[in-house]
């Protein structure tokens, strides 16, 4: 399944922060979203993830095949690793976690409550809701924050054996994966901000500062 994405424009908060992204996302392709803090990433990812329309173009691809992955990790605090997943796995008709408790190394936390895990354990387990969904197109954003080197190579691991199963990855980092992948610079398609602040003023929305897109 591949997401096409043509002529694409995105706001935040009614001020245009992105214009005129043309990319295809190809099965078995990880793209890498690259730009400053503040340059339309996650505002990008959104978009594509269907939580908030385009202000202008076209997003080719059934939402029913992508997973978004936040900044936040998502978890039941009250439930264990292994209630986590299995919850996740429910909703999406999977019908095992196994594969995600072992490429998480979750192994040895299953029976713990997620409220109890370190900030990098809470990390892993959310990244391994990922193994759970079944969705072939994977959206996420700094999907590594909190991360150590080692659960950094496992969340590696993890994106190369989606992709080369048919799978597609769009992740907005600043790290170095070690993963072959191309770039997506959004860089060349930031919206002016002055036009943005008159397109604000006209509609009636509150000015923004450009330092919050």
């Amino acid at each position: 399944m591949k997401m096409k994405v043509e002529n694409l424009s995105v706001a935040r908060g009614g001020v245009p922060v992105l214009e005129g992204l043309n990319f295809t996302l190809a099965p078995g392709q990880v793209l890498i979203l690259r730009g400053p803090n503040g340059s339309g990433k996650t505002t990008l990812l959104r978009t594509l993830a269907g939580l908030q329309p385009p202000i202008a173009g076209a997003i080719s691809a059934d939402p029913e095949n992508i997973t978004y992955g936040a900044h936040a990790d998502g978890l039941k605090a009250t439930l264990t690793v292994e209630e986590n997943l299995t919850f996740w796995a429910s909703v999406h008709g999977i019908d095992t976690i196994a594969p995600a408790v072992e490429g998480f190394n979750l192994s040895g936390l299953t029976h713990r409550p997620s409220a109890n895990l370190s900030a990098g354990q809470k990390r892993r387990l959310g990244l391994a809701r990922l193994l759970v969904t079944g969705r072939p197109i994977w959206l996420l954003d700094e999907p590594t924050v909190s991360l150590d080197v080692a659960s950094v190579g496992l969340f590696a691991d993890a994106v190369r054996a989606h992709v080369a199963g048919g799978g597609a990855a769009l992740i907005a980092t600043h790290i170095d994966l070690g993963i072959d992948a191309d770039t997506l610079d959004i860089g060349p398609f930031r919206a002016d901000p002055k036009r943005g602040r008159d397109v604000q003023h006209r509609d009636g929305y509150a000015d923004f500062d450009e330092a919050f897109l």
